[in-house]
């Protein structure tokens, strides 16, 4: 196998040290990887004198993309600012297409969430909806945002998750819209995903609207295992973060934005700027966005050996930072992990 390039992003806030920590955990287990260190962000917009620029990413980082097979994002801050340039992963998913966010919602072994045990998948688009960013001032106090979805868009997310049901033994989908209110666009969307769920006839399907997804998540979040959770991007963003308190923290939960030619891997939470410099934040979600990363690169066995290590190490509770009750920092947790991921690899 070819040799793999893969961009990893700094970040902002607590995201240099958690893209070290990461790289420690992969570094342990020796992969023919070449990774490129770049820079994008609110922090290298500021540092860099305000550039006029469309997005938070110098041109020498999306110049390393292109060239690159995959991407492993640290956090990024993305400020409220309308002067300021775009989002640094939502430029990413749209300039290379990656049109499909995936994040396990699973609970870990010994850290039961306040609600119980769950196992399931969320599916986002990621290219369409209002994240577009398509909006107008029609006078001096009024805005509107448009929200875009596509058939094609539509069909290919549908299609994702009912690949990912059936790869992953799930016997359901259950599609996430607002069809009674948002009549046009949720109904391409529906009528998309009804259509797809034909190629798939051992795969269920549901539909929720989202008012009513949020309350039975809380109410009842066991009814959902087993099964993907689709929606559009705006509605899938909601829940996946809500979803993400049910396994009981948001710095155990990874993710990954995948197109058909690249894939750019991530934690859902974000750069904690509060905690900057202070290497004491969770880096598990980090380091299972680049173990994620490393299987779709084409190393499983490494890959395995890093879920295995996180899993044991955090069910053991000895090696873990305060969020999971333990006083290490994000890089003795992380070198821990790499430790068992290490033992892990050679003996399967």
């Amino acid at each position: 196998m070819a040799r793999k390039r893969v961009v990893v992003i700094n970040g902002d806030g607590t995201g240099p040290e958690l893209a070290e920590a990461a790289l420690r955990v992969i570094d342990s287990l020796r992969p023919d990887v070449e990774v490129v260190r770049c820079e994008a962000g609110y922090e290298w917009w500021l540092s860099a004198g305000k550039p006029s620029l469309p997005n938070l990413i110098p041109p020498e980082t999306w110049e390393a993309i292109l060239n690159s097979d995959a991407c492993l994002k640290a956090p990024t801050t993305t400020p409220p600012d309308p002067t300021a340039p775009g989002s640094v992963a939502v430029n990413i998913r749209r300039r290379m297409d990656l049109y499909a966010n995936l994040r396990p919602i699973k609970t870990f072994k010994g850290r039961v969430g306040p609600l119980g045990e769950v196992d399931f998948l969320c599916v986002r688009e990621a290219t369409e909806g209002l994240y577009i960013g398509a909006e107008a001032m029609l006078d001096q106090d009024t805005a509107i945002a448009i929200r875009k979805i596509t058939r094609k868009g539509a069909e290919r997310i549908a299609r994702v998750a009912f690949r990912e049901a059936a790869k992953r033994g799930y016997s359901k989908v259950i599609a996430i819209t607002k069809r009674n209110i948002l009549r046009l666009t949720d109904s391409i969307f529906w009528n998309s995903v009804e259509a797809t769920s034909k190629e798939f006839p051992q795969i269920g399907l549901e539909e929720y609207y989202i008012d009513n997804m949020a309350q039975q998540l809380v109410k009842n979040p066991q009814r959902f295992n087993q099964t993907v959770l689709l929606s559009t991007n705006l509605f899938m963003d909601v829940i996946s973060e809500l979803c993400s308190s049910l396994i009981g923290n948001i710095g155990l939960v990874y993710s990954a934005n995948i197109g058909d030619r690249y894939a750019m891997f991530e934690p859902a939470h974000g750069s904690a700027p509060k905690y900057k410099g202070l290497y004491k934040v969770n880096p598990t979600a980090t380091i299972l966005s680049a173990a994620w990363m490393l299987d779709y690169l084409g190393y499983p066995r490494h890959a395995k050996s890093i879920f295995m290590a996180a899993e044991k190490v955090i069910w053991e509770g000895k090696t873990v930072t305060y969020d999971l009750n333990g006083n290490a920092s994000t890089l003795e947790m992380a070198d821990a992990i790499a430790r068992e991921a290490v033992k892990i690899y050679d003996s399967l």
